[in-house]
């Protein structure tokens, strides 16, 4: 189909121009002993019950990989400065690779755990790239790709979604999927997982807060199909505020109330897929990946 291929010249687009490991070898003089780390970068969130996710991530990466150390940091400004006021600081990539240099780290593999390689994996793949080439730097840092980078990536998390679903929920009953959702053109990924999971479960639909597909065209096709009660579920790593407010709260604007207004039934499950294993699988592989092209 068209769209299948324009959706696959997309991916390959990205993937070979854009998000391609980039790694610097400081210099022959350097005869620092090779000391890898790892540094996670997550989007972030203010709500505790969220941070169980970020848990979830670091005891996988610690068991795939013993020994090495492990670092976080966080690329949404929004978060960092509201969890500065309550006193907590959140370390930015830049902040994050600048320690690690400074502790004499040579080798760092930096591992997205954005869903997506939008605006927030850009800016972070550009600057941590900056690191391997300063004098004195690190002689290489490689960048592990997003939850969903490749056409491969969007099929494997189809068949993942398929398997976390709720084990209750019957095959006439919908299942609505809210993404985050992105100006950026790596929108075009939540609709090519529609389109995946639309032909595997034709009641399984994909949304998102800030793009498209969006939650009245899910109306729309809910009522058509005369669905009477769907699962609300996040597609974000967290179950954070766009989860729990947006998606699930009384407020008239929230996902919940709009398909309830229509006569629709909702069960929320507040879990972001980071605390499901099967998802946390596809960062780890990818974080693998990485690993494996260090000199």
């Amino acid at each position: 189909m068209k769209i299948d291929v324009q959706v696959k010249a997309l991916f390959l687009f990205v993937l070979v121009t854009l998000i391609l490991p980039t790694s610097t070898i400081y210099g022959h003089g350097d005869k620092r002993p090779m000391k890898k780390g790892i540094l996670l970068v997550a989007f972030g969130s203010t709500i505790p019950e969220a941070q169980v996710s970020f848990e979830n991530i670091e005891n996988s990466v610690k068991k795939t990989f013993p020994g090495v150390e492990v670092y976080w940091s966080y690329t949404s400004r929004i978060i960092i400065k509201k969890m500065a006021k309550q006193g907590k600081h959140l370390a930015t990539p830049e902040e994050g690779l600048a320690k690690m240099m400074q502790e004499n780290f040579t080798h760092v593999a930096v591992q997205s755990l954005h869903t997506i390689p939008g605006a927030e994996f850009h800016g972070m793949h550009k600057n941590v790239h900056k690191f391997a080439g300063m004098s004195k730097g690190l002689r290489s840092v490689l960048v592990g790709y997003p939850l969903m980078a490749s056409s491969e990536d969007v099929q494997r998390v189809a068949e993942t979604i398929i398997k976390v679903i709720p084990k209750e929920r019957k095959k006439k009953e919908g299942v609505v999927l809210m993404g985050h959702g992105t100006h950026h053109p790596a929108n075009v990924y939540y609709a090519a997982l529609n389109y995946h999971l639309q032909r595997m479960d034709p009641n399984i639909f994909v949304g998102t807060v800030e793009g498209w597909p969006e939650i009245g065209e899910i109306k729309a096709d809910l009522k058509k199909r005369k669905i009477k009660k769907v699962y609300l579920m996040p597609f974000m790593s967290v179950a954070g505020d766009h989860a729990r407010n947006d998606m699930a709260s009384p407020e008239e604007d929230s996902w919940k109330s709009i398909l309830e207004k229509e006569g629709i039934k909702c069960v929320v499950v507040l879990k972001g897929t980071a605390e499901y294993p099967e998802f946390v699988d596809i960062w780890v592989d990818h974080l693998r990946t990485a690993f494996e092209h260090f000199d």
